[in-house]
């Protein structure tokens, strides 16, 4: 069984590589500090089982679990209990490991992972599908106006009624965003935040919880941030 260790503290993940050391089957593929770097490494390896910390910077352990296409089956550990109550949200979440970790209990989890693996696999998600790129008309003063979807930087509400912006000009309409997402297709476009929907392929940087596309500055919220990290290509 090939596992890796995500967590922001040395000493926690050193002790469990030593209890994983002491496991015959049981091989640690690799250690993380962080997040992000675990969502790299998974596009290119497969595992088996994955202890997770929960808390941790930039993306927590369930921001990250949010951002995998396919997701392993997950022991979380923290010193936090009360944070344990969400992991019922999560079928590939086997066990809930607290800290500090006692090879007893360690053992514990370890059984519970094997007997999750002979009674039910995770599900994994769909893959983005290739969509065709159909423009978008709009009404400006009873005309009917084309825009091109690749043209369009992003989409914003804005007093009561909703902005396109585009690499050339800006139109207001009355609409909402839910109505022009579904109109869109899903593998360029994500709503990021409740008042704005971007083009993932116009993105210039990102920065803490703000994207730079041209010289506007757009926030994504906390619950979306996940979801625009898996999106993009991220090295």
């Amino acid at each position: 069984m090939k596992c890796i260790i995500i967590d922001d503290e040395a000493t926690a993940i050193e002790i469990l590589y030593n209890h994983c050391t002491k496991i015959n089957g049981l091989e640690v593929l690799k250690t993380f500090d962080n997040a992000g770097d675990a969502l790299n490494f998974l596009d290119l390896h497969e595992i088996d089982l994955i202890f997770l910390d929960i808390h941790m910077p930039v993306l927590s352990g369930y921001e990250f679990l949010d951002a995998l296409s396919k997701r392993p089956k997950i022991v979380l550990t923290t010193s936090d209990h009360n944070l344990a109550i969400k992991a019922y949200e999560y079928k590939c979440i086997v066990d809930f490991l607290g800290k500090p970790y006692s090879f007893p209990r360690f053992i514990n989890s370890i059984n519970k992972v094997n007997r999750s693996f002979k009674i039910e696999k995770c599900k994994e998600l769909s893959p983005i599908k290739t969509e065709k790129i159909n423009d978008l008309y709009i009404n400006i003063d009873k005309k009917l106006v084309r825009i091109k979807v690749n043209d369009i930087d992003y989409i914003k509400t804005l007093n009561k009624k909703v902005q396109i912006c585009t690499n050339n000009q800006n139109y207001l309409i009355k609409s909402s965003l839910s109505k022009i997402l579904v109109k869109l297709p899903k593998f360029k476009f994500l709503k990021v935040h409740q008042s704005y929907i971007i083009n993932i392929t116009k993105i210039i940087d990102i920065k803490n919880n703000n994207i730079l596309i041209n010289n506007d500055s757009i926030p994504v919220s906390r619950l979306n941030k996940a979801e625009l990290l898996r999106r993009i290509n991220l090295i």
